[in-house]
């Protein structure tokens, strides 16, 4: 056997010979034309909204009013019969529950009512089962006082519930028949007032809370949750209770004539009750059963105008820029602050139809 000299430091493979495969990296390839346009559109788009958010949030929330907010300005829009013509019915609504109104959304529609000298007659759309006594009677006053110095009639239509305050400020037609109109589903009537009052002392004891409060005088603290209501603390709250009806009373009789001949009448229907339409109507609470049409023609009919030339208007809140900011909502729920708690827990008295009026949060809009 023959042998072949190997270099030294040489070892024979142990096992088949396997070339190494070599990659190549392949070079990137570039984005599409169609690509880098889309890119690019979504690079402006966010550094677009990056800017807008950086020059607009910091000036919304410091709340420019001048220019950002325009939520207390209202906007009048068509509602129906001729959209060309000069003299109008505008419709004021009351909406929801009735709280502190002097800055509401109904003052300031009646406050475009009141300028607007093209306004004929006035369809008063209740939707609200009442609220506070100062809120609705502001209302109400505001209503009369729109009423005699335009010299306008005020025809009511009533939504699916008009009671306690609601009624209350429908009282504003004054003593004009056939200008209450309520729907046939329409809840209305509760006359009547509440003062809310909650004992929780068993539930504070369980919980190991005690109220240690000091006040100038036990009456100081007339109402307290955290401890029982005297009896000379109840009888002081029912007096006031008692001024609240009182005025509730001669409310609706500057609304209703016939109660006002006849006051043990309405003192049979002030219990609180709520009525149907149905009920109503056959107590005189009010006149007709209708909807908001049959309203609307009744104020055209006692304002002297022709139905095929006058226009019907509605009021609404006009947007500011911070609610289209914050997603197009004019209004947010109210928070939970210190300044809610303490509303909540202040002793006054409701025209509301509720079981719970202490907790009613909102105001007419």
């Amino acid at each position: 056997m023959s042998s072949t000299a190997q270099p030294e430091g040489f070892f024979p493979p142990t096992g088949p010979i396997v070339a190494e495969a070599v990659h190549e990296t392949p070079p990137p390839r570039r984005p599409s034309f169609w690509g880098r346009f889309f890119l690019a559109i979504l690079l402006v788009a966010f550094l677009g909204s990056l800017c807008l958010n950086l020059l607009l949030v910091p000036l919304v929330a410091l709340g420019l009013a001048g220019s950002l907010e325009s939520d207390h300005r209202v906007q009048e829009k068509f509602f129906s019969h001729n959209g060309e013509a000069r003299d109008k019915v505008a419709v004021i609504s009351i909406e929801g529950v009735i709280l502190e109104a002097e800055d509401g959304f109904v003052q300031r529609q009646i406050e475009q009512v009141k300028k607007d000298k093209n306004v004929k007659a006035v369809v008063l759309r209740v939707e609200s089962p009442g609220g506070s006594i100062s809120g609705s009677d502001y209302l109400y006053h505001h209503l009369v006082q729109l009423r005699e110095e335009r010299g306008l009639p005020i025809v009511v239509s009533m939504g699916g519930i008009a009671a306690s305050g609601g009624y209350y400020a429908a009282m504003a037609v004054g003593h004009r028949g056939d200008v209450l109109f309520a729907e046939p589903t329409t809840f209305t009537g509760s006359i009547g007032v509440v003062i809310p009052h909650y004992n929780l002392v068993e539930l504070l004891e369980k919980i190991g809370v005690k109220d240690d409060s000091i006040a100038s005088h036990p009456l100081k603290t007339m109402g307290s949750y955290t401890k029982p209501m005297t009896d000379e603390e109840r009888k002081i709250f029912q007096e006031l209770l008692e001024s609240g009806f009182d005025r509730f009373k001669e409310v609706v009789r500057s609304g209703r004539s016939r109660f006002d001949q006849d006051p043990k009448a309405l003192d049979r229907l002030a219990t609180g009750q709520v009525f149907s339409a149905e009920q109503a109507k056959a107590n005189g609470l009010v006149d007709q059963i209708g909807f908001i049409e049959d309203a609307v023609d009744r104020a055209i009919s006692l304002a002297g105008l022709d139905k095929d030339n006058v226009k019907v208007v509605k009021y609404h809140p006009e947007a500011s820029l911070r609610s289209l900011l914050l997603g197009g909502q004019a209004r947010s729920a109210p928070a939970l602050d210190l300044k809610t708690v303490l509303e909540m827990t202040t002793p006054r008295a409701y025209y509301l139809c509720t079981w719970l009026p202490g907790l009613g949060a909102g105001k007419a809009r």
